[in-house]
């Protein structure tokens, strides 16, 4: 995939969803953006001691364990978390209010591409990913392999869902932290239209637990911007009541609560040590991706190592 063609907007997700193939998307999103190489892009706990293996030639002179050699009179080589093969989960939320689109594309299936997109990234690092998609409860889970056909199976799991409006956000992670057989890098895919208290105790949870946590707020972006005029019906997409009202009467007031929601749970996101990021569903799915991988590589470092906002 050249520049030209993404700046002329190839992987725009209306062009994205005439591909049909979720496989062949996400191969295309992800082949040119050249991140196969930053293994450490995908990982979080960079500085964590996973266990010894025994020593191989070319493996640094550092990494030798010298007491376990006192002990055994054999060269051991310390390996650490980031250097093992990993598990990543997929948090997907197909809950009512995924289900709209100002455009042609909605949040669930932006969602499903941004999925498979990442899906694709960690299984080119041979690691294995999962996926879990929950709306009122947690509908499937795919434990984590290292197959393409996780991507197969994504498609499969949404196809075969029927969404329903969401309710507590802290039980649906709380539940699939109970499926977790490790520690891992856990991505959430969500629009997060929840109360502010129980999404943060959902992923304070998983924190807890030791998981790498990322975010990833999934928005229209006539959630964002707000640019009805005249007269309109909104529906409450989570079974809260239809308002019909003039839009530019509620503008004001909107914008100052939904930017409020969101600086909440970006406050949130960073005080818990959670990589926080707004998804614009009318952009580019590789400028999306480009940019969430710079942000994680300028970040990397520590042993929270990308968990900070």
């Amino acid at each position: 995939m050249s520049d030209h063609q993404s700046q002329a907007g190839y992987l725009d997700p209306e062009v994205l969803q005439k591909i049909g193939d979720l496989e062949l998307i996400a191969r295309e999103v992800v082949e040119g953006l050249r991140v196969g190489s930053h293994r450490s892009q995908l990982r979080g706990f960079s500085t964590e001691f996973a266990h010894h293996r025994q020593y191989a030639p070319g493996d640094a002179l550092r990494t030798l364990d010298w007491r376990v050699y006192g002990r055994t009179d054999r060269y051991y080589t310390k390996l650490y978390e980031a250097e093992t093969n990993f598990d990543c989960h997929l948090l997907m939320d197909a809950s009512a209010s995924m289900s709209y689109a100002s455009g042609k594309v909605s949040k669930l299936e932006y969602a499903k591409f941004l999925a498979a997109s990442l899906a694709y990234v960690v299984l080119k690092q041979r690691d294995s990913v999962g996926i879990s998609i929950f709306d009122s409860e947690v509908r499937a889970y795919q434990p984590p392999r290292s197959s393409m056909s996780v991507i197969l199976q994504i498609e499969k799991l949404l196809r075969d869902i029927k969404p329903v409006p969401r309710t507590s956000l802290a039980k649906q992670l709380h539940d699939v932290a109970l499926m977790m057989k490790r520690r891992s890098f856990v991505v959430v895919i969500s629009d997060l239209l929840s109360d502010v208290d129980d999404i943060l105790a959902g992923l304070e949870r998983l924190r807890f637990d030791g998981h790498n946590v990322v975010v990833l707020h999934t928005l229209d972006p006539y959630e964002l911007e707000f640019p009805f005029q005249g007269a309109w019906c909104f529906e409450g997409l989570e079974s809260e009541e239809p308002l019909t009202t003039q839009a530019e009467r509620i503008r004001e007031d909107y914008l100052t609560s939904f930017n409020a929601f969101v600086e909440a749970i970006r406050n949130g996101c960073l005080a818990c040590q959670v990589d926080y990021t707004t998804v614009d569903t009318s952009r580019a799915l590789d400028e999306v991706l480009s940019e969430f991988f710079h942000k994680r590589q300028n970040t990397l470092g520590g042993p929270a190592a990308g968990a900070r906002g």
